[in-house]
């Protein structure tokens, strides 16, 4: 698959955009630290801590075109964890539904995994 250097620049300014304002958010706004505080992880300050400097700084070197292929991995992995600490257990609500509620995270997932795979 061809894909011209015009569209990987505007899927990776997408991308790094997505984590960037993401992280920014849990740093700035309480509500959704304290809603990620809530998922019951281990060391939940230090988790949160650790994934918002992950968001901002994979994001940042995203953007800046800079070691991508190794920015897109920890990314990945949050985004595996989002879905099955948040959008798992919506499968009670009807397929339809858990499909509609993780739909965002699926496409930052595979836009995640499209830049992995077109990265040097």
């Amino acid at each position: 698959m061809h894909t011209s250097f015009s569209t990987m620049n505007l899927l990776r300014y997408s991308v790094a955009y997505v984590f960037i304002i993401s992280g920014l958010m849990k740093l700035l706004n309480t509500d959704l630290a304290n809603y990620f505080l809530s998922l019951r992880l281990p060391y939940p300050q230090l988790m949160l801590k650790l994934v918002i400097l992950l968001e901002i700084g994979c994001g940042a070197l995203i953007l800046a075109g800079k070691a991508v292929k190794n920015a897109v991995i920890p990314l990945i992995a949050i985004m595996i964890a989002a879905i099955l600490l948040t959008k798992l257990p919506t499968l009670n609500t009807g397929l339809l539904q858990s499909a509609f509620n993780a739909r965002l995270d699926i496409v930052m997932l595979i836009l995640l995994i499209a830049l992995y795979k077109q990265s040097p």
